[in-house]
């Protein structure tokens, strides 16, 4: 694939962001529990995935730069295809790649949008 791809989830609950990120909750006393990472803290990961995808889908557009959404909640390869393009077996959305160049997640994205970097950081410039 070429060009600037924006890996995303089109899925919003948070039992549909962990099976889409392939992490399954566990029955326990009759509830289903997704058990967090030490350190993690307890959030609505779909609202936050969501909300990132937003963000960056917004600042792209409003530069006017053209980009591809990668849904990945509809394969499992691609899920697979962006951590490999991120080399974190655990990466989630948003990642962002231009042509088969790993730019960076959302924290990165958006340090390149406060230092004017922007252009550099999607390997446009």
């Amino acid at each position: 694939m070429s060009g600037l791809r924006v890996y995303s989830t089109s899925v919003t609950g948070s039992r549909e962001v962990s099976a889409c990120l392939g992490r399954r909750p566990e029955r326990v006393g009759g509830l289903s529990v997704l058990r967090l990472a030490p350190g993690s803290r307890p959030h609505d990961g779909g609202s936050e995935i969501k909300s990132q995808q937003s963000e960056v889908t917004r600042i792209l557009d409003g530069k006017r730069i053209q980009y591809q959404l990668v849904d990945i909640s509809q394969d499992n390869a691609l899920r697979d295809e962006m951590r490999t393009l991120a080399g974190n077996p655990k990466a989630t959305p948003p990642q962002i790649v231009n042509g088969d160049h790993y730019c960076g997640d959302y924290e990165l994205f958006v340090e390149a949008v406060e230092q004017n970097t922007l252009q550099e950081f999607l390997k446009l410039a």
